[in-house]
């Protein structure tokens, strides 16, 4: 009998709050579970499932806001999102793009949707990570990146039964484009014809799925439904996902932990309590650089 990687947990976050007028967010993490130190290197997970904005001439979004220590993935399944950094840094992202923002020393950024977007309205559907860095890239100086869907490392399941679009490391020998300081797999996997996969991570590696859509069948016997957020025990063993409905999509995160304290504060995630007051400090004397950008 093959050997699966145990479920140590299944929730979901039910609270909706807005982040700025722009982001209709589910909070799982820390919000709904508190499994900051368990999920590290993750260490936030908002969740915008899909929502109609109306249109609107008021640019929706997020003003210049200030992050130290860490890094920000926003995660299009559907709508567009505009990013701005003081760094110089810009970029549009759209259906199966990502954005990865390294806040790393400190950095001032904006978040919006898409002018056009923004105009004319549609469904909206993002996610936004949080990733830690290790104490030796904190203060490591920003950097933007955009990953877009046509440059995604792409494995074809057999069968027409889907595909798994890689973010970040590596599935099946082949590569995501994003570049990392920690050992991170990120991927989207996409089921069709009732199809499955066999997902195999290390031991080591923390290990986590959000379903998008649809209905799967975990192992063989768990059930899993849109919006649940399954965390699975370190420990040898594959994950088999099968798809109950027509279609299905989940997000899998899997990541080498960091072993080092978490402090988190606010816009800021370091070690100890004195660099989060650092960061305060050069918050408030405005080294993290102008706000007009």
């Amino acid at each position: 009998m093959k050997k699966y990687r145990d479920i140590e947990l299944v929730f979901r976050a039910d609270e909706t709050h807005m982040v700025g007028n722009g982001f209709r967010v589910k909070q799982y993490f820390p919000g709904a579970k508190d499994i900051t130190e368990r999920f590290s290197p993750f260490i936030l997970l908002d969740y915008n499932p899909p929502h109609y904005f109306e249109p609107s001439n008021v640019r929706l979004g997020v003003g210049a806001h200030p992050h130290r220590g860490f890094e920000t993935v926003t995660i299009a399944y559907q709508g567009k999102v505009e990013h701005h950094d003081n760094k110089g840094n810009h970029g549009i992202i759209g259906p199966g793009d990502v954005q990865w923002m390294t806040a790393g020393s400190g950095v001032l950024h904006k978040e919006y949707h898409e002018e056009e977007f923004n105009k004319n309205g549609g469904m909206f559907h993002m996610i936004q990570l949080w990733v830690n860095l290790p104490k030796s890239h904190k203060m490591t100086d920003p950097k933007y990146q955009t990953l877009l869907k046509e440059n995604m490392g792409i494995v074809e399941l057999e069968d027409n039964k889907g595909e798994i679009s890689i973010i970040a490391g590596e599935v099946s020998g082949v590569k995501g484009p994003a570049s990392t300081f920690t050992n991170i797999n990120m991927y989207n996997v996409n089921l069709k014809n009732h199809g499955d996969v066999t997902i195999k991570e290390p031991s080591s590696y923390n290990t986590g799925i959000l379903i998008l859509k649809g209905e799967v069948k975990i192992n063989d016997s768990k059930v899993g439904s849109e919006r649940d957020f399954i965390l699975f025990e370190n420990m040898e063993g594959d994950i088999r996902i099968e798809s109950i409905s027509e279609d299905a999509a989940f997000i899998v995160l899997s990541g080498e932990p960091i072993n080092e304290p978490i402090v988190a504060y606010g816009p800021f995630v370091m070690n100890t309590e004195e660099e989060i007051r650092q960061a305060y400090n050069d918050m408030f004397s405005n080294k993290f650089g102008s706000e007009d950008f």
